[in-house]
């Protein structure tokens, strides 16, 4: 039976902010954009249910979130009705892809008026029940899968410790030099409203782009802007490294290989001296992620600027040392590469999605 959305969920809405609950404690989770917020004394959902991001970064974002929960005024509640089972409904919902539905330039915003109306299949609870088991299987595959990336991540940090040491207090006497002296950095730019500007042929890069697949290289973005654009950004040279420099992400680090834009929630380091690997370098600089955000001028979030950055002093190990990690770090991506298999579950994963909640769709 073809059903629009409305039809199978209550609409429900949330005015906590984020400062609310920094103080507050308790028993019952409070989720927000990026997953757990907090612990707070007070739910508002006595059943499971589903919340859509529906304003600024992450926006469409689904989650299932479990009974006797809240979320933060950035997200929507989706509260499922007795002919839907919350799971089933989470699927419907993700696949809907509602980030088309974003209007505003600098904070996005979805509202339900705008997908209330779209359409899927609905089953009756026993079917519902068989198509949420076998996508909770290939879930759980895939779950597995991602911790055994996770532990080789592990086994990279520990490999680091071991030769060059703990380099927050530098407990080996490396030598050391301001960064500012070993390499060029400067901050990226973002050309303003970028809908404007979106649509040519240069790499646009996001710290998006920089979450997924390979933890060294980034060899490709999802966007390009036109050449008007990249006047008010930051156009960087192939065999860059750049470096999340705020929020969340602050320590995120990638080199590229590609010439392409920056926005300004990256530093770029050019020009990098020969006494230092770019793939050391990049490890380095992840091992000090918590060091940055502890130095970060305070504020509603973590931000470095290219002064912290140029002041901050260096390890430069032997680079023959150095190279001996670095073939260590190859040899273990060559394991993560043979884990990384998503693809086909994933095809799996969509062809149900389209067969039991699309097909027949007009």
């Amino acid at each position: 039976m073809r059903v629009k959305l409305e039809d199978v969920c209550e609409r429900g809405s949330s005015n906590i902010k984020q400062s609310d609950i920094i103080k507050m404690s308790g028993n019952y989770s409070i989720y927000g954009a990026s997953g757990l917020a907090g612990k707070v004394n007070f739910y508002h959902q006595e059943q499971p249910y589903v919340a859509v991001v529906k304003d600024g970064a992450g926006i469409g974002r689904t989650t299932l979130n479990p009974a006797k929960s809240s979320v933060i005024g950035t997200m929507q509640y989706l509260i499922p009705k007795k002919n839907v089972l919350p799971e089933y409904l989470f699927y419907a919902v993700s696949y809907m892809h509602l980030e088309k539905y974003y209007t505003g330039a600098t904070i996005p915003h979805i509202y339900f008026k705008d997908y209330k109306n779209e359409e899927f299949n609905l089953d009756n609870i026993e079917k519902q029940l068989e198509i949420i088991d076998v996508l909770g299987r290939c879930k759980k595959v895939i779950e597995a899968r991602k911790q055994e990336l996770v532990e080789l991540d592990s086994l990279t940090k520990a490999r680091f410790v071991e030769v060059f040491g703990d380099i927050n207090i530098n407990d080996k006497n490396w030598e050391c030099e301001f960064l500012g002296n070993l390499c060029t950095i400067v901050r990226g730019g973002s050309p303003r409203p970028i809908e404007k500007f979106l649509g040519g042929d240069v790499p646009w890069i996001k710290i998006g782009d920089a979450t997924e697949a390979d933890n060294i290289y980034l060899s490709s973005t999802k966007e390009h802007i036109i050449k008007e654009g990249v006047k008010n950004s930051r156009l960087v040279k192939e065999g860059s490294l750049i470096f999340a420099n705020c929020g969340v992400s602050l320590g995120f680090a990638r080199i590229i290989t590609f010439d392409g834009c920056i926005h300004d929630g990256w530093l770029a380091m050019e020009d990098i001296d020969k006494r230092l690997d770019k793939v050391f370098l990049l490890q380095a600089l992840n091992q000090m992620t918590e060091h940055f955000r502890a130095i970060a001028p305070a504020g509603t979030q973590p931000n470095l600027n290219t002064a912290i950055m140029k002041a901050y002093k260096q390890v430069i190990p032997p680079i023959e040392l150095q190279k001996e990690f670095i073939r260590f770090v190859h040899q273990v991506n060559k394991s993560k590469f043979d884990t990384m298999t998503f693809a086909p579950i994933y095809a799996i994963i969509n062809l149900y999605l389209h067969t039991y909640f699309y097909q027949g769709r007009r």
